[in-house]
C-alpha cells in the first residue's frame, strides 16, 4: 500500500532530502512551502525516483492555507500516514538588536507552523485511529545558544507542546503516534537565507551533519515512533550535560557560541532573506559546507539498532559466561 506523506518544508534542505527518501520508497507526497520553483523541481524529482507528488504553495504561519493544504493532499493523494513538521525560519542577531515583528514571525512558522500542521493531521488521524506525526526539533530545543534565541525559543515551544500532545494520545490509548527528531548543526541553504545582523556570514555550530543523515532519521521515525530520536553523539552529549550543569554551559557558550556561529567570509549588506518572502530559485538540499559536513553518524546507527546491538551484547555475554563456566 502507497504511504500518502506530508513534508512542511519540503522545497530544500532537511525537507528536500527527506522528500528524496520517501520518493525512494514509491511515496505519494504533498510538498508543502512558498517557493514554487523549488517546489516544482522537488516533483520533478519524486516522479523520477518512481513517487507521486503535489505541490503545495502554502505558508506555514497561516493556519487556514495549512488546512487546505491538508484537505487537497487527501482528496488528491488519499488518506494521510505521514506528516512531517519541518519548516522553520530563523533570525541570527543578539537579543538587544531584535524586533517585536521579527520574533512575532518566527514563532509563527517555526512554532505555530507546526501547531497548524499537527492540528490538520489530527483531525483527520484522530477518526481513523491512525498515523504519525513527526516534528523535526533540534539539539536547540534543549539548550538555548546566543544569537539564536527566537528559533531557540520557538523549538523549546515544539519540545512543550510534544510533550503534552503526546501525553494526551497515551492517555486516550489512540493508535495515532507522535515523535520528534533532534537535529545537530545540518548543512543546508538555511544559513546563506535566514535574516542576520552579524558582520561575518553564519555558519553551522558544531559538527556539521549534511541533510541525508537527518533525513534518515526522520525517515526511520516515521515508521519507528518513539518518544524522541537524536541525531548525532553532539545531540544527545548537549542535552544531557545542560540536565546537570546548564550554568556552565551558559559560560561555556557566551565565550564560544559567537565566533562559533560566524564564518570567515564578511556579510553583504542589505542581502535578500527569507523571513518574510523567498529567496528566489532552487537551492535544493545542501548548503556551502560540504567540504566539511560529514555525510554518515554512527550515533544514529546505534540509536536506530538497539535491538541488534542489545541481542549482540547478549550473545557476547552468553558465550562469555559458558567459556568462563567451561574453564571452571
Amino acid at each position: 500500500m502507497t504511504e500518502v506523506v506530508v513534508i512542511t518544508g519540503a522545497s530544500a534542505g532537511v525537507g528536500r532530502a527527506v522528500t528524496r527518501l520517501f520518493a525512494d520508497r514509491g511515496a505519494s507526497i504533498a510538498l508543502l512551502a512558498r517557493n514554487r520553483e523549488a517546489l516544482e523541481n522537488a516533483k520533478r524529482e519524486v516522479e523520477e525516483r518512481g513517487g507521486r507528488a503535489i505541490v503545495v504553495e502554502c505558508d506555514v504561519s497561516d493556519a487556514n492555507a495549512v488546512e487546505s493544504a491538508a484537505a487537497r493532499a487527501e482528496a488528491e493523494l488519499g488518506p494521510i500516514d505521514v506528516w512531517i513538521n519541518n519548516a522553520m525560519v530563523s533570525v541570527m542577531s543578539p537579543v538587544r538588536e531584535m524586533t517585536a515583528d521579527e520574533y512575532r514571525r518566527v514563532t509563527e512558522v517555526t512554532y505555530l507552523g507546526v501547531v497548524h500542521g499537527t492540528l490538520s493531521a489530527l483531525k483527520r488521524m484522530l477518526p481513523r485511529d491512525r498515523g504519525t506525526i513527526v516534528q523535526v526539533g533540534s539539539t536547540l530545543a534543549y539548550r538555548g545558544i546566543p544569537l539564536q534565541s527566537a528559533y531557540c525559543a520557538a523549538k523549546h515551544a515544539i519540545q512543550g507542546f510534544h510533550d503534552s500532545l503526546r501525553a494526551e494520545l497515551l492517555h486516550d490509548k489512540s493508535g495515532v503516534a507522535v515523535t520528534m527528531v533532534h537535529l545537530p548543526a545540518v548543512n543546508t541553504p538555511q544559513f546563506r537565507w535566514l535574516r542576520s545582523r552579524m558582520p561575518r556570514k553564519p555558519r553551522p555550530f558544531g559538527t556539521i551533519y549534511q541533510p541525508e543523515v537527518a533525513a534518515r532519521a526522520i525517515v526511520w521515525a516515521a515508521g519507528h515512533p518513539r518518544r524522541e530520536l537524536n541525531v548525532g553523539g553532539g545531540t544527545t552529549k548537549a542535552i544531557i550535560a545542560n540536565s546537570f550543569m546548564p550554568g556552565l554551559l551558559d559560560h561555556y557558550l557566551g565565550r564560544i557560541g559567537f565566533d562559533g556561529q560566524l564564518g570567515d567570509e564578511p556579510e553583504e549588506p542589505g542581502r535578500a532573506d527569507n523571513l518574510y518572502e523567498t529567496v528566489p530559485g532552487d537551492a535544493g538540499a545542501h548548503g556551502v559546507f560540504d567540504d566539511v559536513a560529514t555525510p554518515r553518524s554512527p550515533h544514529l546507527w546505534s540509536n536506530t539498532h538497539r535491538g541488534a546491538i542489545g541481542a549482540a551484547l547478549a550473545v557476547a555475554a552468553f558465550v562469555g559466561l559458558a567459556s568462563f563456566l567451561r574453564r571452571r
